[in-house]
């Protein structure tokens, strides 16, 4: 039999936060007990290896990968445990490593209470894995419980996150509380008034980075890669706002006071990954702290998101770009201004993309006649809207839609044009094996319509949260519109995006204008 000084002695300790009330499991308490087993049998301890605070459901751990490639170099070749909850909680990963890693790689494992030693023939050996599959069982029951606890505290509306949401900082008397960071909320504040005047994302983004106001991160000590920003030297204190910061400050509800937790969930006890809940399934709590956006201000920036979400920063300012729709095939309409004429046109953005797939037309219309044509047909609505009398009669191509009614359709509609933008992928792809298409070309196009299914999924995102918060103005805000709007020659952006929501153009010039007043009967 191989003598004992042969074998080069690694003893492996953990601790997890799960148990580390238990006293017999400390630190403490694991290295005495194995530097007493080494010392009984006159092993020689080569190196130590510990990971406290680290779970065993997974083996992404420090001191176990280290104590691995010691193995591969040579370093070590027997380990030694306490027990096997020890070496890891997952029986398929604890199971591998006794199984097949150890003796692959000629190494002795013992794990001292459960009387397991790989290089003796015995019983315990035999149930090793039924006390791999035990601690498993073990490590599943903690986490439901935890899990649970949580669940609790979130309904019970106790804040539970480790970060605070930009704008707060945990109460010094209460760690499950929020109170409002003042500096932090000027910023938030100032991003709802900008978006309120129908600023977009981008452009928001661009307005902070530019007066160098602090990001989120910057406070966190985070610092954004600025690698991708051309010629940008801002400073790492002050950092680059993006437009993904921006929007999810102007969708959190936690703005008005409601704690909004469970957003998200691990797909399972050993794995860290998470995946995003349903917004049914969140945790909301109303009131659960002072609020730095009163409710209607905040339900209202819902609501005119989506008209300014994807509108491109252009050198030139148009009234209506963003509210334009083809009423055909329901994608955005977009404006461009062609140098030859001098003049703006507009042409459906799915046609542009997709034209030789034949799935819409072009819908070419002269921008600056358009833009009168309807501002000419908003006058007339505001002026009858104020006529109470007359507010019943026939109003033309004008369309009013019940908000709930209308969103739901618009949702339906960007599902269905997934399908078919999924399907012309893979007939894409199709394309390619038979040849009709190189690789470039499926590339290509492949990502266009990716990019397309992503940024309707992102829309359609957007109207269940408008749809979550739907809220229409109330007749004193629409007064109030309508008068400004009817007192000025040319009326401004945020004005518009007060009154109407939509403007659907078709191929045969039908315009229909969806406003943001209820629907009238």
């Amino acid at each position: 039999m191989v003598g004992n000084n042969s074998f080069k002695v690694g003893i492996y300790i953990r601790l997890s936060r799960d148990d580390g009330n238990i006293e017999s499991d400390s630190i403490v308490s694991q290295r005495s007990l194995l530097n007493q087993y080494i010392k009984e049998n006159n092993y020689n301890l080569i190196d130590e290896y510990v990971d406290d605070g680290f779970t065993g459901t997974n083996f992404e751990r420090p001191s176990f990968k280290r104590m691995i490639k010691d193995i591969e170099l040579g370093r070590i070749n027997m380990i030694i445990t306490k027990d096997m909850s020890r070496l890891g909680r997952d029986y398929i990963g604890t199971g591998e490593l006794i199984e097949k890693y150890f003796p692959n790689n000629n190494v002795r494992y013992i794990a001292i209470n459960d009387g397991i030693d790989t290089f003796i023939d015995n019983t315990s050996n035999d149930i090793a894995p039924f006390k791999a599959i035990m601690n498993d069982m073990y490590a599943k029951d903690i986490s439901k419980k935890v899990k649970s606890s949580l669940h609790t505290r979130m309904k019970d509306g106790l804040y539970v996150s480790g970060r605070c949401p930009f704008g707060y900082m945990k109460d010094p008397n209460n760690k499950n509380h929020l109170v409002i960071n003042e500096k932090q909320a000027e910023t938030v504040r100032l991003i709802f008034d900008l978006a309120l005047k129908g600023n977009t994302y981008h452009s928001i983004a661009q307005y902070l980075t530019d007066k160098k106001i602090k990001t989120p991160a910057s406070y966190y000590n985070y610092v954004w890669n600025t690698k991708s920003i051309k010629g940008n030297t801002l400073s790492q204190e002050k950092g680059i706002w993006f437009d993904t910061t921006i929007r999810s400050i102007l969708i959190n509800q936690i703005y008005v006071g409601d704690t909004v937790q469970g957003k998200t969930k691990k797909i399972n006890y050993k794995l860290k990954k998470t995946v995003k809940n349903n917004p049914k399934d969140y945790i909301i709590v109303e009131n659960t702290h002072d609020a730095i956006i009163d409710r209607d201000t905040f339900n209202y920036v819902q609501t005119i998101l989506p008209k300014n979400v994807k509108r491109p920063e252009k050198k030139r300012f148009y009234l209506l770009d963003g509210l334009l729709y083809c009423g055909d095939c329901k994608h955005r309409i977009i404006i461009r201004y062609q140098n030859k004429t001098r003049r703006s046109y507009t042409t459906c953005d799915y046609y542009r993309t997709y034209s030789k797939y034949h799935v819409c037309t072009t819908h070419t219309n002269n921008y600056e006649i358009l833009e009168k044509v309807i501002l000419e047909q908003i006058e007339e609505v505001c002026k009858k809207y104020l006529d109470k009398n007359k507010i019943k009669d026939s109003l033309g191509n004008i369309t009013f839609e019940d908000n709930i009614l209308k969103i739901t359709k618009q949702i339906e509609s960007l599902e269905l044009t997934n399908n078919k933008l999924t399907q012309n992928l893979d007939k894409t792809y199709m394309d390619m094996l038979k040849g009709i298409i190189d690789e470039e070309q499926y590339l290509r196009i492949s990502e266009n319509l990716k990019q397309e299914i992503e940024n309707n999924k992102l829309d359609i995102d957007n109207f269940q949260n408008e749809k979550i918060n739907e809220n229409t103005i109330d007749n004193k805000k629409i007064e109030k519109y309508i008068d400004e709007f009817l007192s000025l020659e040319k009326p401004t952006r945020e004005l518009i995006i007060n009154l109407v929501e939509k403007i659907y153009i078709y191929q045969d010039k039908k315009v229909d204008i969806i406003f943001t007043f209820k629907n009238v009967t």
